[in-house]
């Protein structure tokens, strides 16, 4: 079982999303996903993924011992995905209760862990938990110098492997030389790229009702990085500039 955090040291780069669409890639290559809402208080997950209606339980009621893990679990139909959400009301949760949920987790080939932003006990509990890490970043000048902060808290864990994504990519501002290109950005951080998912607005339309449409550009771009964390490798993939990098 991959246990992957996707964290990010700014809030509102896409990082929820890019968790749902790892999420369901891999679940229809046949993988086995349980995708954790690890954000107490601001949980969204299930909201994304269309399965808010579903939740009964939550990780605070099988920390207290009011269900069990298996009952807690919230399965999108569609994608055969299940869903661990959070609380919607804050909570004390240790560290160590919290990756006790974790390794309780049964049957699954991946567990993608949705990562609070910024670098407070969230974070701690949820890297913690985890052996992979995924920084999400968006271009913008603020949300990189945050996540060069996230990426050096990352150093003091014993994770086997950290990776960078990419978000909302805009490819004319690129070509106009207003935006860093992907290559650029990693090569800032000392990252490997797994993903590239460009600025798209089905991805803003489409998500409330729990699914992106497979013509979607962000969904092609959501198979390279699918791809990449299936195999354990970081091609970097950006279609519209219809080169590929290897990048080591």
């Amino acid at each position: 079982m991959r246990k992957i955090v996707i964290t990010s040291g700014k809030g509102g780069v896409g990082k929820t999303t890019v968790t749902a669409l790892l999420g369901r890639k891999l679940a229809e290559r046949g993988a086995r996903v349980v995708l954790v809402d690890g954000d107490v208080g601001l949980n969204n997950l299930d909201v994304v993924m269309g399965v808010e209606n579903k939740v009964v339980y939550d990780v605070s009621d099988v920390l207290d011992g009011r269900c069990r893990l298996s009952q807690a679990l919230v399965i999108d139909n569609e994608s055969g995905v299940a869903v661990l959400p959070s609380s919607s009301r804050k909570f004390d949760v240790s560290a160590q209760a919290f990756r006790g949920v974790i390794e309780s987790i049964r049957g699954a080939d991946f567990v993608l862990i949705d990562c609070p932003a910024g670098i407070e006990e969230g974070f701690h509990r949820a890297v913690s938990s985890a052996d992979e890490c995924i920084v999400v970043t968006t271009p913008s000048a603020s949300a990189i110098r945050d996540a060069d902060k996230v990426v050096a808290l990352l150093s003091s864990y014993r994770l086997n492997d950290v990776g960078l994504v990419v978000n909302r990519v805009r490819y004319d501002m690129i070509a106009r030389g207003d935006m860093l290109s992907a290559k650029e950005i990693g090569n800032l951080l000392h990252l490997g790229v797994v993903g590239v998912i460009p600025e798209d607005d089905h991805v803003t339309v489409y998500q409330q009702l729990g699914r992106v449409p497979d013509f979607a550009v962000s969904e092609k771009c959501a198979e390279y990085l699918a791809d990449n964390v299936e195999k354990g490798t970081k091609q970097l993939v950006e279609p519209y500039m219809k080169r590929r990098w290897r990048l080591r």
